[in-house]
């Protein structure tokens, strides 16, 4: 009898405990649901609004780990729950970063679904013009809706006139290198090179092969083209459109700084990763942490930290549908190894639009590219040089004055690749697209993956 009424005890005590425990945790996020109202309702400034649509906690947690690094880089962050913002709330912020999971076939997860009926649902015209965006769109390619519910609210936000602060990142499964992707474009946000990465990469010791400055005599800072080998014994692999995830250090055997991310200038039979640097300085004239090192501290021959990432949605197509690429800068490393994969598969039906300063110094890679269109593998190049006309002319000047032919390649089935700077050439791109296509055909290309962008 003894030990059942001690047994008895014991279960009750425990139910007790668990019930306490229970109401605590409800407390807990009652307190933080109130303080993130209040926080809302506070003037917003200047302030980063980091919004979270979360089922399991890992779009919270995130969208907390977002919101530390922005404060690390100087910047102002809130954080809230996506289904306590109404019309008044995104209005009031400047900026909204958005981490978003998806839940069953592409839904938007419990917490979110009001926000998803209310706003995302309303019939009359939600004008969200004044805002900047992002999202983080959380999922798992084994469902057929992957990241549904994220690519849903950017798309959303995007028809209300919301502007993108860079793409969509999507995650597959927690990928860690997607998230250093979403962290790179938060150092890129708040203007720091210098935020710690969440997660070091696994890097290979590649070596150093080759520097050579491609722009003696530019205005512009100068311009390497970097080769890089393996390891003996490693099998590489990559594909067109990938990207180089580098550990710069701050001397030769010195530490390891935070990740830095190159486009990939060539193909696995190259035998080399072949990168396109610009040397980099602050406002203090200090080099760039990754350029720095990648163009001036690191020499032929040394030992370099690279990690390759692969990069899917700037993949060439599989068919032989036509291209239109268009860069400026280092963004032709990305074009680059696009073109050199599409030559070798045999698919000539390629268009590059490209841009930079002065034909006489910064026409990168000008012989292999006018070859390329000699041969017949490029079908039009059209380079265009800010400085060599009384009125500064770019890429997106380029292709307004093409619109017919535009319109002609992309009735043929044309894929549009963009790589780049966001800020400039990528805003200006996307203007001149609309003009020449209109809102509703770009906003269809969108949806159809007929228009991708790598920019930063």
């Amino acid at each position: 009898m003894t030990a059942r009424l001690l047994a008895a005890c014991c279960a009750c005590a425990s139910w007790l405990l668990l019930c306490l425990w229970a109401w605590r945790q409800a407390r807990r996020r009652a307190a933080q649901a109130a303080g993130a109202a209040r926080e809302l309702r506070a003037p917003a400034g200047d302030a980063v609004l980091v919004a979270h649509a979360s089922q399991t906690g890992q779009a919270e947690a995130l969208a907390r780990q977002t919101a530390e690094s922005l404060r690390l880089g100087g910047l102002q962050a809130r954080v809230a729950a996506l289904g306590q913002l109404d019309l008044h709330a995104l209005r009031a912020y400047p900026r909204l970063l958005v981490v978003a999971s998806t839940y069953g076939e592409g839904d938007p997860p419990d917490s979110a679904a009001a926000f998803a009926d209310t706003l995302m649902g309303a019939d009359g015209a939600v004008a969200l013009d004044g805002l900047g965006y992002a999202v983080l769109a959380l999922g798992d390619s084994g469902y057929r809706h992957f990241c549904g519910f994220g690519r849903r609210l950017d798309a959303w936000l995007r028809g209300r006139g919301a502007t993108p602060l860079f793409d969509r990142v999507e995650v597959d499964n927690a990928d860690a290198a997607a998230l250093r992707h979403w962290q790179h474009h938060l150092g890129l946000l708040a203007g720091r090179g210098d935020l710690p990465d969440w997660e070091t990469p696994a890097y290979q010791p590649w070596r150093l092969a080759r520097r050579v400055l491609l722009n003696p005599g530019s205005q512009g800072g100068p311009c390497f083209h970097l080769e890089l080998t393996p390891p003996e014994g490693l099998a590489i692999a990559w594909q067109a459109g990938d990207i180089a995830e580098i550990g710069p250090r701050d001397a030769r055997g010195g530490a390891l700084l935070p990740h830095r991310e190159y486009s990939v200038a060539s193909l696995p039979a190259d035998g080399a990763v072949h990168l396109l640097v610009r040397q980099m300085r602050g406002g203090d004239g200090g080099l760039g942490l990754g350029s720095g090192w990648l163009t001036h501290l690191a020499q032929p021959g040394d030992l370099i930290d690279l990690r390759l990432r692969a990069n899917p949605n700037f993949h060439p197509p599989a068919d032989a549908r036509p291209l239109l690429l268009i860069g400026n800068g280092t963004g032709l490393a990305g074009l680059r190894a696009l073109l050199k994969a599409r030559i070798r598969a045999g698919r000539h039906r390629n268009w590059l639009v490209f841009g930079e300063r002065s034909a006489a110094h910064d026409w990168f890679h000008r012989d292999e590219m006018q070859g390329w269109l000699a041969a017949g593998a490029l079908q039009r190049l059209d380079a265009v040089f800010s400085r060599d006309t009384p009125e500064r002319r770019y890429v997106q000047h380029a292709l307004l004055d093409a619109a017919e032919a535009v319109r002609a390649w992309i009735a043929a089935g044309a894929d549009i690749y963009v790589c780049g700077s966001l800020h400039g050439m990528a805003e200006g791109v996307d203007a001149a697209l609309a003009r020449i296509l209109g809102a509703d055909g770009l906003a269809a290309l969108r949806r159809d993956n007929r228009y991708r962008r790598d920019v930063y």
